[in-house]
């Protein structure tokens, strides 16, 4: 990134919403930034945050990047990321202004970063170049000489898009003062709005962060990072444009024209994929069809033509790739049957709702080798566990014994419990209570090198 000084560029990437555009394959937990489908320069596979977040550092090794998710999204962010990764964790979902105030708060209270530096915003999600990421450090350079309270990316258009809101700025230089902006157009009115010089807002902008903080004072009441997450349920649901961008009088933007891609449907994700087909599938005759495959089971796809075709856990689609923006609309909230984890991951295999009103829930769970799960008791719940295969060792209210094959434990409520693999370790695990919820758990500390020391695994 272009620095004038050895000040390093804050970043706070978003890194929110649960992708319903691309259902099945994302979920609220295993949303469209953490799919696995970009090919890197290695020949692995890496997902879109794991792009964005290697191409910063491609340009800027000295960058500092912090995360703004919702709490549900933090393990799949560690598991790609890894452990040190800095996170702002929203307890809820209150819209941008609330998550990005929050996520500036943190880096003035958590991180050290003055009030009178920059940081730069952007989405998790879009499919760019490198050439992207140095702007991010224009656009760092630019609020820093104070000319503008905001400075807004704006993304050349290539096409009269009806998905974007428009920019309209003062003139056609590299740098201008916004004019106005404009929502969401038909597409005659996009090519006027192109015309004239309009340009795509991508969500991407920089300021300094006592600008924001002073703003937060107001609109939510406060600027102090406890009291925003303590309070983070009852603040005002409001988009960081509504609150800020479209009331700012001294605002800028500056011109990207490199290569930018929302990756929001099936139409544009299928456009950036590397394989037509993953997984368990076969392609005959077909033209520009995409399949996935997540199960066990064969799929086949005879003569498709623009066929986006997915099948995992959660659900299987069949679209035309041109029609697949209008999925959001058919997609129901439903428990995630697959989600990734630091330690592993797990796959729901069944649920039953019975008439005396105590559940039932089945999954199987992968822990990888020297991995653990979290020391955590359940209210709600019992648990039974069954070992099929790898070796372990158990935890029960800090008693230690190994576990193998063929061996079950039985994990009343309010017993405290882990697990630690020493071979990958897999286990069906059955919950059996009147409310099976992912936020049922309460996590507590345990010292596994205590126990290394007494016996190594």
């Amino acid at each position: 990134m272009i620095r004038k000084d050895e000040q390093r560029v804050n970043i706070i990437m978003l890194s929110g919403g649960s992708g319903k555009r691309l259902w099945p394959l994302s979920n609220e937990v295993r949303s469209k930034q953490f799919l696995k489908v970009f090919l890197k320069p290695d020949g692995s596979h890496e997902s879109m945050v794991q792009r964005m977040y290697r191409m910063i550092y491609q340009v800027d090794r000295e960058a500092s990047i912090t995360i703004a998710t919702s709490k549900s999204q933090v393990p799949t962010i560690k598991a790609q990321l890894g452990d040190s990764v800095a996170i702002s964790i929203e307890p809820c979902r209150r819209d941008t202004f609330p998550a990005i105030a929050l996520a500036t708060a943190y880096l003035h209270e958590k991180e050290g970063v003055s009030a009178d530096d920059v940081v730069v915003v952007c989405p998790v999600d879009p499919y760019v170049e490198l050439d992207y990421f140095r702007m991010l450090g224009e656009l760092s350079e630019q609020a820093k000489k104070g000319e503008a309270n905001l400075i807004l990316m704006g993304i050349e258009p290539t096409y009269p898009s009806e998905k974007y809101g428009y920019i309209i700025p003062e003139g056609k230089s590299h740098i201008s003062a916004v004019k106005s902006f404009r929502e969401k157009p038909d597409a005659l009115t996009a090519e006027q709005y192109i015309a004239d010089g309009a340009l795509w807002n991508g969500g991407v902008f920089a300021y300094k962060l006592r600008y924001v903080l002073e703003i937060a004072e107001t609109v939510l009441g406060t600027s102090k990072y406890q009291k925003l997450y303590e309070n983070y349920e009852t603040l005002k649901k409001i988009s960081f444009d509504y609150a800020v961008v479209e009331k700012e009088p001294k605002i800028q933007v500056m011109r990207f024209n490199g290569a930018w891609k929302d990756l929001g449907t099936w139409n544009t994700m299928t456009e950036a994929m590397s394989d037509a087909v993953s997984g368990n599938a076969v392609t005959v005759e077909c033209v520009n069809t995409h399949v996935i495959n997540e199960l066990q089971i064969p799929l086949i796809a005879l003569g498709a033509v623009e066929l986006a075709i997915v099948a995992t856990p959660d659900g299987i689609l069949v679209t035309d790739k041109r029609k697949s923006d209008k999925l959001k609309d058919y997609v129901a909230e439903h428990r995630p049957m697959v989600e990734k984890r630091g330690w592993g991951e797990y796959q729901v295999l069944g649920y039953r709702i019975q008439d005396d009103g105590q559940n039932y829930l089945t999954k199987h769970l992968t822990v990888l080798p020297g991995k653990h799960i979290s020391y955590q008791r359940h209210i709600h719940r019992s648990e039974i566990w069954t070992f099929v295969d790898g070796e372990g060792e158990l935890v029960l209210d800090g008693i230690v014994r190994p576990v193998a094959r063929g061996e079950t434990a039985y994990i009343k409520p309010g017993v405290k419990h882990s697990i630690r693999a020493k071979t990958e370790l897999h286990i069906i695990e059955v919950q059996v209570g009147d409310e099976l919820t992912e936020e049922d758990i309460e996590r507590m500390d345990w010292n596994w090198d205590r126990v290394n020391e007494r016996n190594p695994i």
